[in-house]
Formats: structure tokens, sequence, C-alpha cells
């Protein structure tokens, strides 16, 4: 376990730095530092407001080979490897108002993991017991209607849950608050209906998903096997729910990321200062440091998610780790 741990952190290392490359050439690409400049100070500005500014972000050097410095410092002496450190060491500058982006966003991942993190584990475990139960009652007017209702939920937009939990919980019935949020004992108010209206909008397609594979299952030799033996019903379904560990895992682990983008339309709405909201205003504001700071760590999370997802196998079914 130990080796294939170490495999799957070497190549979620690698990846990360595949994607930072990537996104650093893109970024460049578009907005060259003297486009980023006249964004920040204006159209009409002289090519030494420029330079100061270029000089002030780092941006004065090359981009990815510096040919007139001696040694190593060809390579280190460049906008990519200082860029490259720093994110590394979670040093991701300073936004345009000269924010600390780091603590910022040191602040801003609570309210979205308080979101985030019960909203997975809610759509996991109701979907799991959904497509459980359904196919406990399969070929009956339950299922029928489960089904009927997982489907309405899939074709329904979060933009709809959102609207009307609003009008519903919080302006007619005033159960919590309809926007906002603050720290402490009370935040749990704030966060209560945006994990609610996400679990909504997620629970039909991961419910769905799970009741096909729960289906599959029950078509294989061990379950006639222990049906023949004289297995209760409910014994039966927890073989299956044993056996259905790596497409739940593999759905989970795809989940978390998703619901972490997922916060940026939520938290909008609802006016919480998380991670969503803080991309939203560095896109608004044109803020490339902002921008560059939330892809690094959007796609940190979607590696994280999969080496999770991986290490997750590795326990479910031993013979991944062979692999």
């Amino acid at each position: 376990m130990v080796a294939f741990t170490l495999r799957r952190v070497l190549y979620s290392v690698l990846v990360l730095f595949g994607v930072n490359a990537v996104t650093f050439v893109l970024f460049f690409a578009v907005n060259t530092p003297d486009d980023m400049a006249r964004m920040q100070l204006g159209r009409r500005v002289t090519a030494e407001a420029i330079e100061r500014w270029k000089a002030q972000q780092g941006y004065d050097r090359p981009l990815f080979l510096n040919a007139r410095a001696p040694g190593l410092g060809k390579i280190t002496d460049t906008v990519f490897f200082e860029t490259t450190r720093k994110a590394v060491s979670l040093d991701l500058g300073r936004t345009n108002e000269g924010v600390v982006i780091s603590e910022e966003l040191s602040h801003r991942v609570v309210p979205s993991a308080m979101i985030a993190l019960p909203v997975l584990a809610l759509v996991v475990t109701a979907s799991v017991l959904a497509g459980l139960t359904l196919i406990l009652f399969r070929a009956t007017a339950l299922e029928r209607a489960g089904v009927i209702a997982l489907v309405a939920l899939m074709s329904i937009s979060t933009l709809f849950f959102i609207i009307t939990g609003q009008y519903v919980f919080a302006r007619v019935m005033q159960l919590m608050p309809i926007s906002g949020f603050v720290s402490g004992g009370s935040s749990a108010l704030f966060v209560a209906l945006p994990v609610a209206v996400l679990g909504m909008a997620y629970l039909g397609p991961e419910a769905r998903l799970f009741r096909a594979v729960f289906l599959e299952e029950l078509g294989k030799d061990y379950v006639r096997t222990a049906r023949a033996k004289g297995l209760s019903e409910f014994g039966v379904m927890g073989h299956v729910l044993r056996n259905s560990l790596i497409p739940i895992i593999t759905s989970s682990g795809l989940l978390l990321p998703v619901v972490f983008t997922s916060t940026i339309v939520t938290e909008t709405f609802f006016t919480i200062p998380g991670l969503g909201s803080f991309a939203i205003e560095g896109i608004t504001q044109q803020d490339f440091n902002i921008v560059r700071a939330m892809v690094f760590i959007g796609s940190a999370l979607y590696i994280m998610a999969f080496l999770l997802t991986d290490l997750a196998y590795g326990w479910a079914d031993p013979r991944v780790r062979l692999r």
C-alpha cells in the first residue's frame, strides 16, 4: 500500500506541474505582460509606466529562458520559475487593491468548505440509500414513482432550486437568512439553504447512477449464490453495496471538485464570501493574479480529488494496488 500511495502521489505532482505549465502558457499567450499593464493602467499609458508596472509585478524578465543569466539563472531567473515557486509555497501575490491573496483564500475557504463538504456527504449518502431502496422495491409503483422523481430533479435547473428555496424558506417561512454569511455558531444558518439547494440539484443524477450500478450487480453470479444459500434480501444488498464500491468511489471523487465549482453560482446568489465569489470578483475586475490563483487552486483540488479516489480504490479493491 505504501508503494502504491507513493506512485500515485508522484503522478499527482507531475500532473500538477504539467497543468501549471499549460496554464502559464495559455495565460501569457492570451495576454502579454504589456497587455496586462495597459488593462490596469489604461490604454493611454507611457512605455516607462508599463516597464515600471512590469517590474513591480515581476514580469520584466523572460518568460521561460533567460539567455543573459549565468548558470542555473537561465532557468531560475524567469517569470515561469518564479511564479511556479511562489505558487508551490502558496505565495500567490496580491490583488489590484494590494490584498494578499493567500490570506484572503485562507478566510474564504471556510465558507466554501462548509457548503461543499456537507453537500458531498449528503448527496453520496442519500443517493446510495435511494438507489438501494429503489432496487429493493423494483418493479413496483414505488420504484416507478422514485425514478420519475429523480428524472424530475435532473430536469430542474439549480437556479430554480435557489430562487424557490430563498422565497419559501427565507422570505415566506423566515427559517433562515436569505443571503450573507457570519462566522461563528450562526454560520450554519447561512449555509443550510445553499447546502440543501446543491444537494437537491445533485441527488437526481447520482441516485440514478447508483441505481443502475446496483441493478447490474443484482444479475451477477454471487447474488444468485447468496440467495440460493438462503441469505435475506437485506443481506444480499450488503453484498451488492460492497461490490459496488468502485463506481461509488469514482462518482464521489468526481463530485467533490464539481461541487466546489458549483459554489461559484451558489455563493453569488447567496452573497457568501467564499472561493467562488472570489473568482467572480477576479474575473469582473480583470485581476489576473486572482484568476491565476483560482485556476491553480482549482487544478490542485481536482488532482487531490483524483489522488484520494485512487487511494480509496486501493482500500476497496486490493487488486488495484498491483497496477
